[in-house]
């Protein structure tokens, strides 16, 4: 699959082949959605808690004798029907944290991929020089590329300088390429990649290739 290769002016310098194997590979829906749900289930922390009547301070003393008040019977003032007692079906820690094969997430990830490319939501750039912080320069960046809503930016690599120049941006997120994940790739309406991520990319989600690297858990 071949898409324009622009530069940071929104110019055409050529074209760039994408792997078809990544971004023209079946989307499985079924596996993007588990996939989404594993990721949003693992954000969670689980540290919700409740106190039982056996956790809740007091009630120790009986609040009155058993017969002869005309009132019903009462052990504790800290049962679940007093005021200020226990709690019964209410929620305590837990994980949340669900697994999936490693197979599976990176046919989610494909999957996510060659929708972005079905779509046409995808731009690919020739580089990203810059050598100071400069976030208008990427706010003129992605207005020359007719980037819609968001954005999410993939670079090869850890780079600091763009980084800072994008995260005053409230719709753009970097991303270093090894890390890419259904989450990211459907939250964010254009996919911008640069020329030199995409080793990177094919590198752990290309059929042919055996890379280490790891995506976003």
């Amino acid at each position: 699959m071949q898409i324009p290769l622009k530069n940071m002016q929104g110019q055409q310098v050529g074209t760039v082949e994408l792997p078809d194997d990544i971004f023209a590979s079946e989307v499985n829906q079924a596996v993007m959605h588990q996939a989404l749900m594993r990721q949003l289930a693992n954000r969670r922390l689980g540290t919700h808690n409740t106190k039982t009547r056996s956790f809740v301070k007091g009630g120790g003393k009986k609040p009155w004798r058993q017969k002869g008040t005309g009132r019903a019977r009462q052990g504790s003032t800290r049962a679940p029907h007093w005021r200020g007692g226990g709690i019964v079906f209410g929620p305590h820690s837990r994980t949340y944290t669900q697994k999936m094969p490693r197979k599976m997430r990176r046919l989610a990830v494909r999957s996510a991929l060659s929708v972005k490319a079905q779509e046409q939501q995808v731009v690919v750039l020739d580089g990203l020089p810059m050598t100071s912080p400069r976030t208008r320069e990427i706010a003129a960046m992605l207005k020359a590329l007719e980037i819609g809503r968001s954005a999410l930016l993939v670079l090869p690599a850890t780079d600091a300088t763009v980084e800072l120049s994008t995260r005053n941006l409230p719709n753009v997120k970097t991303l270093h390429a090894g890390y890419l994940n259904v989450r990211d790739l459907l939250g964010y309406e254009t996919l911008v990649l640069t020329q030199q991520a995409l080793p990177v990319i094919a590198s752990f989600l290309g059929l042919d290739e055996g890379g280490d690297a790891t995506e976003e858990e």
